[in-house]
């Protein structure tokens, strides 16, 4: 390319010199000819721009969480100052990224870096993610247990850490421990469904007292909030029949802890903020501000909720973290849910440039200082590669509640809900445990959902 364009100008050079030369042009003769040969030039610069352009590639990432939105758009404008290379950012709405995948993917210029929510997931993107097994980003994963892989290709790379529970105003809770009609003096001796429910029957009861809405914030069923319960939630009754069957996936769900499911929703949904027939309305920005308001004591949610807490005035001092207890044996010793169904995937049908520039990009995020600081205390990601050791770890307080049931001893419950067959199973769930919460459908639906409509789902993923 490079010497096509320096001939190129040698030789509109040479002709320029000759016509010169020979004195048979006129003086606005040799202008127009000095003219033509600037243009030559900048058109010979032009394409040479255009290709190198090309050859640097662009990234188009395909955010999943609206959470970082705007904090991904500032990096990608850093990487892009930094080093030229066009980095654009879109964030799906909640509840809405599988949706707007396939919408994005049929498009020409289709996201080169995306993600799934695990194996499942995977298995409906397994065709466009490139192998990352050779890639720097690889290299950095403090374990396969990170990773989704496809025999020996790495087609997944997990980059956040989280863990989930429910999360209590602390401050309020001491509060409540003080008084004389307190079932706990401290919240070290909630350790129970038994106990989490006579706390929060205890101050439901005495709510007027205390100044509180409820002992729970809403249980919202709108798509901002939903998968609090029919994906997060259903993963204690799906963890504890793993357990005890030693497995880490089933074509077909027995559901052997669902009484213990509707002990916990029950709960939620009567000592709460809001009258049962009404979470179908209520949003997670609902549920949010309540718990940031001091309306409500307990509040299920994750480490990646910390910021927003922050932001709305809360403090290190308000936050504590409780598992979430469903009444099965051995509970006692159930730490937080702790893992990930945040996957990085490239896509392979990207151009060898793009897939390029999308690989040096990831790198740069979690190598560089500025990548690092966005990821670890922007973002407040606790990632698994082995780059953010040295001073990267997030100032998170549940992060560290979440450490400290691990340093107690405490084990924690594994993310089995990256099994679910499908989103038509959540939705279907969720659709069922609202209508019970309402009071127009009953428990018996939300078994058949779960279970009948596991082995229908799992069957469809995996017809020939």
């Amino acid at each position: 390319m490079k010497k096509r364009i320096v001939c190129a100008m040698m030789c509109v050079a040479m002709v320029a010199t000759s016509l010169v030369g020979c004195g048979s042009k006129t003086d606005e003769g040799t202008a127009n000819d000095a003219a033509a040969t600037d243009d030559a030039a900048d058109d010979a610069a032009d394409a040479e721009a255009t290709d190198d352009t090309a050859e640097t590639g662009k990234v188009y990432y395909l955010n999943f969480k609206p959470e970082q939105a705007d904090a991904w758009v500032e990096l990608a404008n850093a990487y892009t100052e930094e080093t030229g290379v066009q980095v654009t950012v879109e964030t799906a709405a909640s509840g809405t990224y599988e949706q707007t995948l396939k919408s994005e993917m049929a498009k020409t210029d289709a996201p080169t870096l995306f993600q799934v929510n695990g194996p499942v997931g995977l298995a409906s993107w397994k065709d466009y993610c490139y192998d990352l097994s050779g890639s720097d980003l690889y290299s950095q994963v403090k374990s396969d247990d990170f990773v989704l892989k496809d025999g020996d290709a790495v087609q997944g790379i997990a980059y956040v850490i989280e863990t989930y529970g429910i999360i209590y105003n602390k401050t309020l809770l001491d509060e409540y421990c003080a008084k004389d009609y307190a079932v706990v003096k401290s919240a070290d001796e909630i350790n129970s469904f038994d106990k989490l429910k006579a706390v929060a029957d205890s101050i439901q009861e005495n709510k007027d007292d205390l100044g509180v809405e409820g002992a729970f914030t809403s249980a919202g069923m709108d798509s901002s909030s939903d998968w609090r319960f029919k994906t997060h939630l259903a993963n204690l009754p799906i963890y504890y029949e793993y357990k005890d069957k030693g497995i880490g996936s089933t074509d077909k769900i027995e559901g052997t802890y669902l009484d213990n499911y509707k002990k916990i929703w029950d709960l939620y949904i009567t000592d709460s903020t809001c009258e049962p027939t009404m979470i179908s309305s209520k949003t997670g920005e609902d549920a949010e501000a309540e718990f940031i308001m001091g309306e409500a004591v307990f509040f299920q949610n994750g480490t990646w909720e910390y910021g927003n807490l922050i932001d709305g005035g809360m403090t290190d001092d308000d936050l504590g973290m409780l598992p979430i207890y469903i009444g099965a044996a051995g509970e006692e010793n159930q730490g937080l849910c702790t893992g990930s169904e945040n996957y990085w995937c490239v896509n392979k049908n990207a151009s060898e440039a793009d897939i390029q520039a999308t690989l040096d990009f990831l790198n740069w995020c979690i190598t560089s200082d500025t990548g690092r600081d966005s990821l670890a205390n922007t973002m407040g990601f606790l990632t698994p590669f082995k780059s953010f050791d040295d001073g990267y770890t997030p100032a998170n307080k549940l992060i560290e509640c979440a450490d400290e049931y691990i340093a107690n001893g405490k084990t924690a419950v594994s993310w089995n809900f990256a099994s679910i067959p499908s989103e038509t199973w959540k939705d279907q769930v969720g659709a069922a445990l609202t209508e019970y919460a309402q009071g127009t459908g009953d428990w018996d639906a939300v078994k058949t959902a779960f279970v009948d409509g596991w082995a229908t789902e799992y069957e469809a993923a995996h017809a020939e």
